[in-house]
């Protein structure tokens, strides 16, 4: 019999914990050739902000021995155009739509909450917490637990009572910890972590920066220790937060290991850029970790590596 795969957003039921990442799928409408987006969990868009945004210059990617950095730098349509057309699509063709979001100011936030609240259809909004605070000549609101906060406080204030918040939480921090419990406490229904890791590369060649924009975010495999810490220690900290598991996560397995390490949900994202069937495939992997292991639902073993004692197998895994 077949694991049984539905998990809990907030008040909302999704068939599968496996979502896209934010922007490693556009908003959905990329991956509708290769899977039907109505299947997965949901569908986490591109960060949204008020207005268009170009992005920077090319090139914006470069791949490296354990994954792929990037500078897009938050392209994309701006608030009316997505509402008007991608939220539109999203919902036509079924698709759970968490909408990510980024501002310059608390109050940007807010009013895109505002904006998403009217909009009939979304089932939850994503707080890019690691965009430049221009207020904050630069920071990012994720590196301090108070702008963190208060970023949450305000969206929260703002949205509709029952679409759940998210915050999504970056690597580079003193204490991821300190930041998730602040986030929490503002009014934060869920976690949703890791954002990519800092980094830069090199070309030898020309003995430059490979991206125009110099540093940018490793993602893929290389991030996957770092998120499954990341994940055990907010949820020893914080064992009911619903968190959203992200990084470096390419077959079921790996899923798994993130969820055993106490994530609720789990985002695909870096492996999209060259399998765009990734979340259908994982989410079928995972079904047979699970059927594999004698395991019923997937809620079951959620967090279950911070038990003392794993349970007995009936028969070993390959």
């Amino acid at each position: 019999m077949a694991a049984d795969l539905r998990a809990r957003l907030g008040h909302v039921e999704l068939p599968s914990p496996i979502l896209t990442a934010a922007g490693c799928a556009g908003t959905g409408r990329e991956l509708a050739q290769y899977i039907d987006v109505a299947k997965i969990g949901a569908v986490v868009t591109k960060s949204i902000m008020l207005d268009p945004r170009a992005g920077r210059p090319s090139p914006r990617t470069a791949e490296t021995a354990g994954g792929l950095l990037s500078s897009v730098g938050l392209q994309g349509p701006g608030i009316d155009a997505f509402l008007q057309r991608d939220l539109a699509w999203l919902l036509s063709r079924g698709a759970r739509a968490v909408v990510s979001i980024a501002g310059s100011s608390p109050g940007e936030y807010a009013e895109l909450a505002v904006r998403l609240s009217d909009a009939a259809g979304v089932t939850a909004i994503e707080l890019n917490l690691s965009c430049p605070n221009v207020e904050g000549r630069g920071r990012d609101f994720a590196s301090e637990p108070d702008a963190a906060a208060q970023v949450v406080e305000s969206v929260r204030a703002a949205a509709r009572y029952d679409i759940p918040v998210i915050a999504k939480l970056a690597p580079d921090v003193a204490d991821i910890v300190t930041v998730a419990r602040a986030c929490t406490a503002a009014g934060a229904d869920a976690l949703s972590m890791i954002n990519t890791v800092p980094g830069m590369v090199i070309d030898t060649t020309t003995m430059r920066p490979a991206l125009a924009g110099g540093a940018g975010g490793l993602s893929g495999p290389a991030i996957r220790p770092i998120a499954v810490r990341s994940i055990w220690r907010t949820r020893q900290a914080l064992p009911e937060v619903p968190i959203i598991g992200i990084g470096g996560v390419r077959t079921g397995r790996d899923a798994l290991e993130l969820i055993l390490a106490g994530a609720t949900l789990v985002g695909v994202g870096t492996v999209i850029f060259h399998d765009p069937s990734a979340c259908a495939r994982i989410q079928r992997e995972l079904e047979d970790e699970l059927t594999a292991r004698n395991i019923d639902r997937v809620t079951d073993v959620t967090g279950l590596a911070h038990q003392p004692t794993a349970p007995a197998l009936r028969r070993p895994i390959p």
